[in-house]
């Protein structure tokens, strides 16, 4: 069954922070910063900016960034921040992407949930946020957090390498959306900011819950629904995940290679959008109908 669309209204906070200010993708690429580099045309933040605008779940929105002043460089992204003149707001970035997410709540209302994306989302689409949502709040958790299975991966993408985390009946890639949907999903966060140098090394985060939870994680002997068991325990947070259908949740540019799929997938799909809008493809739709 398809859940529901969301029915209350979301904060938005778009990570557009960076971890050293030499980026080797931004210097390859050309930008002045790795979340405003060129993805077919459009700087990366403007793309995600654009698409949660689109999101009629979306009521605020947050973009989180290091340097506040290049946003103005860019007229696109002045242009929306003009237009949507109170909806959108910029906050500088902390030191990590949690603590990112601990100003932003601090900031804003408790009340009011909280979806968490990334500038590097390039293939963001409402379709994406509105799945996500729907399906967290269908859960009921404190925190919801997006994957991609590597099989759906693999299916449309081969030769996208990512990072995966084993469990027993597959392995699974992040997808770059959470969603924050209680006050209580604030340890969840606090959690986080621990383990977030853990993310290349996920035996290093398995410890975190005990040697009896890594023995287990190392046979693959936790499902998906286990291990998110284990970690509501922990963090004293319902944690949920949602499983997305599209592959192209998990593709954020994150290197040079990553860039070039995007490009490769956004020209595709631009390309199909005029054939199919073209006076000779309508000749045909009426001709075979």
């Amino acid at each position: 069954m398809t859940p529901r669309p969301p029915v209350r209204g979301y904060t938005a906070l778009l990570l557009a922070g960076r971890r050293g200010q030499d980026d080797p993708l931004a210097i390859a690429a050309g930008a002045p910063h790795r979340a405003l580099l060129d993805v077919h045309g459009v700087p990366m933040l403007e793309r995600v900016l654009r698409t949660l605008v689109a999101t009629p779940c979306i009521v605020d929105i947050v973009i989180s960034i290091d340097r506040p002043d290049l946003l103005d460089s860019f007229p696109g992204i002045a242009a929306l921040r003009a237009e949507q003149s109170g909806r959108i707001a910029v906050l500088r970035s902390q030191d990590s992407p949690s603590r990112s997410v601990l100003a932003a709540l601090d900031e804003g209302p408790p009340e009011q949930p909280l979806l968490v994306t990334t500038a590097d989302h390039a293939l963001l689409s409402v379709e994406m946020v509105e799945h996500f949502l729907a399906e967290a709040e269908e859960r009921g958790g404190d925190v919801t957090v997006a994957l991609v299975s590597e099989k759906t991966l693999v299916a449309r993408f081969p030769e996208s390498v990512r990072t995966y985390l084993p469990f027993r009946g597959g392995r699974y890639s992040g997808a770059n959306l959470f969603a924050f949907l209680t006050p209580r999903a604030r340890s969840a966060v606090q959690f986080w900011t621990r383990a977030e140098s853990f993310r290349k090394r996920p035996w290093r985060l398995v410890l975190t819950f005990g040697p009896k939870a890594l023995f287990l994680f190392l046979l693959r002997r936790l499902d998906l629904q286990q291990a998110f068991a284990r970690v509501s325990e922990v963090i004293g947070a319902r944690c949920e995940a949602v499983e997305m259908p599209q592959a192209e949740a998990a593709v954020d540019v994150d290197k040079l290679s990553d860039l070039d799929l995007v490009n490769r997938i956004l020209a595709e799909c631009e390309a199909a959008t005029q054939s199919s809008s073209s006076p000779s493809s309508t000749k045909r739709e009426v001709s075979t109908a």
